[in-house]
Formats: structure tokens, C-alpha cells, sequence
């Protein structure tokens, strides 16, 4: 383990500022005594190179120690957050999880009787001796898929990153591609990682101002949140120079909100899949939604405008689940929809499974949904296919109002607007009054699936 690079990163940064929970902050120095404490501990509990382990933890000095440690003893780790006993049920037998580490408080490590054979993509990676990494999709339903990736594979892009001085709020999920792509990158930049107390609007502001945090990855969801909470008005954010987003569409018009509130802060979008790794990409300005792909180790096409992708750090495959959506040389059919534009540049209009069929028309959410948001009454909404027996699908939309209003006459503005902004199918029949925006833990709006045949 203390011949890799990045525990030799992590003792190079010694004396530098890791982590912030709370009112704790520890040094890299700490982060190194800490993972060789704990694979030391996992040393002498059994745990081997190539054994799979559910580790139960989240952005804690704790958590992680164990998951560098485990990847120091090369074994397989499934990150889980999930807080239902049921959910993490699922996800410790979809990776067929052979040892239950807890790392939150205390350290405690528990064997999991084994309920059938290693997959093949197990017994491939424990041959090559590389530490693995299994992610789990995101889906409201039935079983999550769990995908495996070799994490030597994950961090060679980390490897060859220059220290800087740079204060990152970290704010996806620990068990999300996003979010240990922060991680990752900052650690191996030897930035000082915030780990705000809760996901709250005023809470993560109040850490920007604390900590001056210089960079906040989100998604849009959260961003238009933000925007409603008020925060940016209340609290300091003069140190905040980037703004990274993704993981959803950003409408164009909430992105040009969010540079009017913060003038003086870069907006970056970026791009990655669980399947493919996240995508070094080149926004064309703060107040475009265009993006370039500018990685060497990423290949993409566009087919019939769903945007495929082929790169080095792309899973060995699927635990639970067919291959269905990797083509025989290798492409993801990731399920995005792009249009192209000048220069190499792209948008990303939404998913293929949320377009909704307007009479054999169209339409994307994300452009619905960016023309509501211009209108100073709506604060946020939802837009989605609802069934018609004619049609096959009619546009429709859950509102958050800004304030109280009559319902009629907030109608009637809203379609309104929409007739004079969009074509006469993409207008919603349909409009709903909602208290609150609907969305996941992970910040993504929920959207029915829809059926676009």
C-alpha cells in the first residue's frame, strides 16, 4: 500500500489541511495514520485481495480511511449510504458481498456468509491483482444495478494531477460517481475538503463562508434550491471562484439566474456516467450550456442524437444485469440526448426514457422546463409525460409557486408564456400546484419514465 501514489501523495501533503466535519478538521498526516491503522485492523480480521466488501460510510475521516484502506489490500468495495435496512440489504447481495465493514463511528468488520459463487468479473479482477470498486444505479424500482469498475483504471487520470491550494465543498453522495470524483480529485490535489453538516440550503452557505470555499459541485436541482432558500443574499460567497454542475440538463434559463446572483463565480458543466467514469469537458462560457468532450481517454459518437461513449475507465460490466446497453466494441449507449453545435461542442437535452411523444412530436423536459423558469412566479417545477389515448402522451407540469397566488390566474399566465415560447405540443395540458420541488437523495428530479415509441 505505501508503494502506491496516492498514499505517497497523501504523505507528501502531510501538514496540510484534509478534512472539515463540523468544528474537526484533520491533516493528511491523520488520513495516512488512519488507513494504516485500518488495514492493519482488516489485516488481521482476514480479509484478503479480491474479497467483497460493504462498507457502510460516508465523507468521515472514518470513511474514508476504510475505503483507501480496503483499496490499499486491493479488495473489492461496495460504497453504501443507503439508511433502509432493506436497501442496503439489496445492494450488499447484488455485489455479492462477502464482508460488512462499518466505518461511521467505530470500526467494525463482519463476515457475510456466502451465498453463491464469485462472478466472473470478481475472479478477473482478484487475478489482477487491482483493488475494485462497485457502484449501484440510481433507479426508484426494483434492484439496483451493481456495476464493478477496476479502480486502478478509476484513478490513473488522479495520478499524474498537480497539488493546488484549493477549498472544495463536497456535496454528492459518497456512494455516486460524482461525488467520489471530488474526492478523488481533491486528494490527490491535496485540497481541503468541506463536508457540510446536512445538504440545506443555508447550511452549505454558511460552510462557504466559514471555510471560504472556492469550489461547490452540484447539480441544478439543487442550485435552482438554492436560489429559493435565499442563501446567496444572507450569506457570504465572495470566496466561491466555481461552480461545477451535472448529473441532469440545466435549463438555460435557471443557469443565467445563478450568473446574475453570482457574477463574479465560474459556471462549469461537466459530464460522466457510473459506467464510463466522469469526462474532462470544456464549457463554452459560464452562461452556455454548450459543452466539449476533452479527455484523452474518452471516446464518444453520436447515434440517431443519443450520445455513446468508450473509455478506459468504463466498467468490466454488470453484476446483476445483461450488457444490453454496451455495443461488442465497447460503447455505452449512455441514454443522453445531445444536439450538435459548432466547433465540436455539444448540449445535452435530456434522457431518452423522459422524452415524451406528443403525436409522434417530440419533447424534451428540459426545454419545457426552462422556459417556466423564466417566469419571476414560478419558482421551480417539474415537467413530465402524462398518457393520452389520442396523442400517446400530453406534456405536463407540477409548479412551485413563488408566492400564493389564485391558481386560475397563474394558469392562464403560465400557458400563456408557453404559447409565446413554444410550439403548440410542447405546451402543458396539464398543470399542477406543488409546495415543494420533487426530487431524490441525490438531487435529481424524478420524472416518470415515459414510453416514446
Amino acid at each position: 500500500m505505501k508503494n502506491t501514489w496516492w498514499f505517497q501523495r497523501f504523505t507528501d501533503y502531510a501538514d496540510r489541511t484534509f478534512l472539515v466535519e463540523g468544528d474537526t478538521s484533520y491533516n493528511y498526516a491523520a488520513l495516512t495514520e488512519r488507513i494504516e491503522a485500518y488495514h492493519a485492523a482488516f489485516t488481521e480480521s482476514g480479509l484478503q485481495a479480491g474479497d467483497v466488501v460493504a462498507l457502510q460510510g460516508d465523507y468521515t475521516l472514518n470513511g474514508i480511511a476504510a475505503l483507501f484502506a480496503l483499496f490499499g489490500l486491493k479488495a473489492i468495495v461496495a460504497p453504501i449510504t443507503a439508511t433502509s435496512p432493506s436497501e442496503r440489504t439489496l445492494r450488499e447481495e447484488a455485489a455479492q458481498a462477502q464482508w460488512l465493514v462499518q466505518a461511521q463511528q467505530e470500526l467494525s468488520i463482519q463476515p457475510i456468509a456466502a451465498t453463491s459463487a464469485p462472478h466472473d468479473y470478481v475472479v478477473r479482477l482478484k487475478q489482477t491483482q487491482h483493488p475494485g470498486l462497485i457502484l449501484f444505479s440510481s433507479g426508484s424500482t426494483g434492484t439496483p444495478k451493481a456495476m464493478i469498475h477496476d479502480v486502478e483504471n478509476l484513478l490513473a487520470p488522479f495520478a499524474h494531477k498537480r497539488a493546488r491550494r484549493l477549498c472544495i465543498l463536497i456535496f454528492l453522495l459518497y456512494d455516486h460517481i460524482g461525488g467520489l470524483n471530488t474526492l478523488f480529485n481533491g486528494m490527490a490535489t491535496g485540497a481541503k475538503i468541506v463536508v457540510p453538516a446536512s445538504r440545506d440550503a443555508h447550511v452549505v452557505a454558511q460552510a462557504i463562508e466559514t471555510h471560504k470555499v472556492k469550489l461547490l459541485p452540484a447539480s441544478p436541482t439543487f442550485l435552482n434550491l438554492f436560489l429559493m432558500s435565499g442563501a446567496a443574499e444572507r450569506y457570504d460567497l465572495s470566496s466561491l471562484r466555481f461552480i461545477t454542475y451535472g448529473t441532469e440538463p440545466m435549463p438555460e434559463s435557471l443557469l443565467k439566474r445563478i450568473k446574475q446572483q453570482l457574477p463574479d463565480t465560474a459556471l462549469i458543466q461537466t459530464f460522466g456516467t457510473s459506467e464510463t467514469g466522469i469526462t474532462q469537458t470544456i464549457s463554452r462560457s459560464s452562461e452556455s450550456t454548450l459543452i466539449k468532450f476533452d479527455d484523452p481517454n474518452t471516446e464518444y459518437k453520436i447515434v440517431d442524437g443519443e450520445l455513446w461513449m468508450r473509455s478506459k475507465s468504463q466498467i468490466l460490466g454488470y453484476l446483476n444485469h445483461e450488457m444490453s446497453r454496451f455495443t461488442a466494441e465497447g460503447w455505452f449507449m449512455t441514454g443522453d440526448l445531445v444536439e450538435e453545435a459548432q466547433d465540436g461542442f455539444l448540449k445535452i437535452t435530456g434522457r431518452r426514457e423522459e422524452l415524451i411523444n406528443v403525436g409522434g412530436e417530440k419533447v424534451t423536459p428540459s426545454e419545457v422546463e426552462s422556459v417556466l423558469l423564466e417566469m419571476p412566479e414560478v419558482a421551480d417545477c417539474l415537467v413530465y409525460g402524462e398518457p393520452n389515448a389520442i396523442t400517446g402522451h400530453n406534456v405536463a407540469a407540477k409548479i412551485v409557486p413563488h408566492a400564493e397566488s389564485d391558481p386560475r390566474k397563474l394558469k392562464r399566465l403560465i400557458k400563456q408564456h408557453c404559447r409565446q415560447q413554444l410550439s403548440p405540443y410542447k405546451v402543458p395540458v396539464r398543470i399542477t400546484f406543488v409546495d415543494e420541488a420533487i426530487f431524490g437523495e441525490r438531487f435529481k428530479k424524478l420524472r416518470r419514465p415515459t414510453q416514446t415509441n
